[in-house]
């Protein structure tokens, strides 16, 4: 087998409410606090994912080491009292009815962190899919360097356009073992999980094979001798450098860790076809706080050369500040994408003249957040998720938080967990 994807020891919790168990992916909701609070009011007095995972908002309080100390507790405590069953040698198929009551089907097992590489212009297995900003990993560091297990909100994609790897378990799942089925919490939609049989995971892994065959790729994207890219990151693209980083460390340590089968050589993960109906890439908006408005305006308009309106085949996006929604065209474009030359001004800009920048799922969070005084929002054109292969096969990863596969409430929920330490 030569696909860096594979079965894990799977962890799921018996005999508790998957309904309070299950919350959302710890980078969602970073400038809606009341969510999170919400979440707490939600699960008080159960057994909880949100009692091992730190929310984004929080990560510049003040209490972030005492967070992250109780994260590590709670761990250690809910695998002393036995919270989890564990399934060896397992692929989960799941089944996320969206909010908009479309069906993301995936298969949740383990990478190999060996056939990843998050640098641009990598040529591994598995590659980001957008720049993965270093400074971001050392906090998530805190957390997984004393964890004894890890809980996934990884998504990654394939690209199988005939749908011949996950598509034909929907088929099957009636005769796989049913793990769970509940509705998520704040209106998440609902999931289902089922243990795929030994025969359908060997048929998965020979698909998976099939991708990653180098002249079979190289053909299909009309390349010449090309290393094959397999699995591109989709969501958790932070959280699986995060892990990459970890392990890196450990093997700088005890060269023998690769070799010896360190469980922290691989991350839990589940993969999406990218050509699933349910997945549509969304762009991330921006919102710029702690600023003098007029003067951010002012020089992004002379720094990109913007003009007003929109201009076919052109980067174009829309300026929001209090209740003014303002059409532009980029002049002077620094980047292929819009996002980029966006991205790159507003790098610059904030950090000479101070302000933060937060990314913003939904319009409507945009417009909001941008009516506050000191503030201004951008929202930017989505992405066609057909050009994101090949992208990355020409160009390396994208500028950061340049898409976001379908809204917030429906990124993945921490679910499953798998043991990293032996």
């Amino acid at each position: 087998m030569s696909t860096a994807f594979s079965s894990a020891d799977i962890l799921l919790p018996k005999d508790i409410d998957y309904e309070k168990w299950a919350v959302i992916a710890c980078d969602q909701f970073t400038a809606e606090p009341e969510y999170w609070a919400e979440t707490e009011r939600i699960t008080e007095g159960a057994v909880s994912a949100l009692d091992l995972i730190l929310p984004e908002v929080y990560l510049g309080s003040p209490d972030a080491d005492e967070r992250i100390e109780k994260i590590h507790r709670n761990m250690f405590a809910y695998l002393d009292m036995n919270v989890f069953e564990e399934y060896k040698d397992a692929l989960i198929y799941v089944e996320r009815t969206q909010t908009d009551g479309v069906i993301r089907a995936g298969l949740v097992g383990a990478i190999d962190l060996e056939q990843y590489d998050y640098r641009k212009g990598s040529t591994s297995q598995v590659r980001a899919t957008e720049a993965t900003v270093v400074e971001r990993i050392p906090p998530r560091i805190k957390v997984r360097e004393k964890a004894p297990i890890e809980l996934p909100h990884i998504m990654i994609l394939i690209d199988d356009v005939q749908k011949k790897i996950i598509e034909p378990l929907a088929g099957k799942k009636d005769s796989f073992k049913k793990l769970y089925g509940f509705d998520l919490m704040q209106g998440g939609g609902h999931i289902d999980g089922w243990l795929v049989d030994r025969e359908t995971m060997y048929d998965v892994f020979d698909g998976l094979d099939a991708l990653a065959d180098k002249k079979a790729f190289n053909e299909r994207y009309g390349l010449d001798g090309e290393e094959p890219l397999v699995y591109a990151m989709g969501d958790g693209n932070h959280s699986l450098a995060t892990a990459k980083e970890f392990y890196e460390r450990l093997k700088a340590k005890d060269p023998y860790v690769k070799l010896g089968g360190c469980p922290a050589r691989y991350a839990l993960a589940e993969i999406v076809n990218l050509h699933s109906p349910a997945l549509e890439f969304e762009a991330i908006h921006r919102i710029i706080t702690g600023i003098d408005e007029q003067r951010l305006i002012a020089d992004m308009v002379s720094a990109l050369a913007l003009t007003e309106g929109r201009t076919e085949g052109a980067q174009c996006f829309t300026l929001v500040n209090g209740d003014v929604k303002t059409d532009y065209t980029i002049g002077a474009p620094s980047s292929k994408l819009t996002v980029g030359s966006v991205q790159n001004f507003l790098d610059k800009w904030c950090a000479e003249n101070g302000g933060a920048i937060d990314y913003i799922h939904g319009m409507d969070v945009v417009t909001r957040l941008a009516a506050e005084s000191g503030a201004v929002g951008i929202i930017l054109p989505d992405m066609g998720k057909e050009e994101l292969f090949p992208t990355v096969i020409a160009d390396g990863a994208l500028p950061r938080k340049t898409f976001s596969m379908g809204h917030a409430r429906d990124k993945r929920y921490y679910i499953e967990a798998r043991k990293i330490t032996r």
